[in-house]
């Protein structure tokens, strides 16, 4: 747990050093991190893929171009940390499996998230995209399936919203569901506004 005296700053030094999971990736560790402290809405997706690692920009791709129409925010709104924080469930690239990229590493948001949180004393919503963010910030609270805690939405609010991921990948799930279009975007709009 952070102590009285820990700023944000401080924690997000230590954060971008990180090294605990050096052992476990592809490539040297490149934490990638965005906050400030007078941040309303804070991001939780899962962890950087390749593009966003080279770049160091999170949501620097595809899914992060969904994501902003999603909210319908454009880019300097959407990276501008002193409105909205970004902190991955896992800070690094994973690397790539059989199926896409490997989940973000276990280590990496239990020994970041509580004392970054904590540091962020104005977020009044968190946006979980995917399964990971969600399974970490809901814990039991979630539905056995990622559609059925999205279906569920209206019972994390107001602290939590859970998306899937905007990944291009989730084109399917998005027609199979018509209703997170007509539903929760709407109200994710609204909320961001």
């Amino acid at each position: 747990m952070p102590s009285r005296t820990e700023t944000l700053s401080d924690v997000l030094r230590e954060a971008r050093a990180c090294q605990v999971c050096a052992a476990y990736l592809p490539f040297p560790p490149k934490p990638i991190v965005r906050a400030a402290a007078s941040a309303t809405i804070l991001i939780v997706g899962q962890a950087p893929g390749r593009r966003v690692h080279e770049t160091g920009i999170p949501w620097n791709d595809p899914s992060g171009d969904r994501l902003r129409e999603w909210m319908q925010v454009s880019r300097d709104t959407f990276y501008d940390e002193r409105r909205i924080a970004i902190i991955p469930a896992g800070f690094c690239y994973p690397g790539t499996g059989k199926g896409g990229d490997l989940p973000p590493r276990p280590e990496c948001a239990p020994l970041w998230h509580p004392r970054l949180r904590a540091a962020l004393p104005n977020i009044r919503l968190t946006l979980l995209v995917g399964s990971y963010a969600q399974a970490y910030y809901l814990g039991r609270r979630a539905q056995k399936t990622l559609t059925e805690t999205v279906r569920h939405y209206r019972g994390y609010l107001p602290e939590f919203l859970p998306l899937p991921h905007p990944s291009p990948r989730n084109q399917m799930w998005l027609k199979r569901n018509p209703w997170f279009a007509e539903e929760v975007l709407p109200l994710l709009r609204e909320q961001i506004k």
